[in-house]
């Protein structure tokens, strides 16, 4: 069993996200106290985003590379390795702008690889990195709901999950900008829902 933790706020102790991902670890380490955990968190030391280096290399066959992106295939390749070596995968998303941080975009960006993690055929696209649970830790300063006007967080997420064969799971704060009673108030109810994961 490995747990893999991604944080993504930029808000250090006042992450909300970061938050409910150590609630949502200490839940599951509690039920698999022998699972390996790791845990990065991007908001305090991200991930470069995306070049036509590191696209390559995690894209195209090894004949096609050039000895850049062979260089820097080991590295990118082994976040992807991370994440389908996880049985569980608890994701820190809060809502910046709308949408995701760009920290955590750029984490995504590496798991969508043709031929890994999602393929074509006649039918459209396939999902192949099925077999692993993604609960989202999602935090929200306004009251939102998947697919409200202005709300391209969740509802991305779901896509780009679905997208590569998973069903995300959400366990969300809103309201975490009406006020510290506010955000209390939202952990409590959603520490009962990890309670029934």
């Amino acid at each position: 069993m490995q747990i893999l933790r991604i944080d993504s706020a930029t808000t250090g102790d006042d992450s909300v996200s970061g938050r409910l991902t150590q609630m949502l670890l200490d839940h599951f380490t509690a039920a698999h106290p022998d699972a390996t955990v790791i845990s990065h968190d991007y908001g305090t030391d991200p991930l470069p985003h995306l070049t036509p280096v590191t696209t390559g290399a995690i894209r195209r066959p090894e004949e096609a590379r050039t000895p850049e992106m062979q260089a820097a295939y080991p590295a990118e390749r082994a976040i992807l390795d991370e994440f389908l070596a996880s049985d569980i995968v608890i994701l820190g998303a809060p809502m910046y702008n709308f949408t995701i941080p760009s920290q955590l975009k750029a984490w995504i960006d590496r798991l969508g690889v043709p031929r890994v993690t999602f393929s074509y055929d006649e039918n459209g696209p396939k999902g192949l990195a099925g077999g692993r649970r993604v609960i989202v830790a999602s935090s929200r300063g306004g009251d939102y709901n998947q697919g409200d006007a202005g709300e391209h967080q969740e509802t991305y997420l779901k896509t780009v999950f679905n997208f590569l064969g998973i069903d995300p799971e959400f366990v969300r704060v809103n309201k975490a900008g009406f006020g510290p009673e506010a955000v209390e108030a939202g952990l409590a109810a959603a520490k009962e829902e990890i309670a029934k994961l």
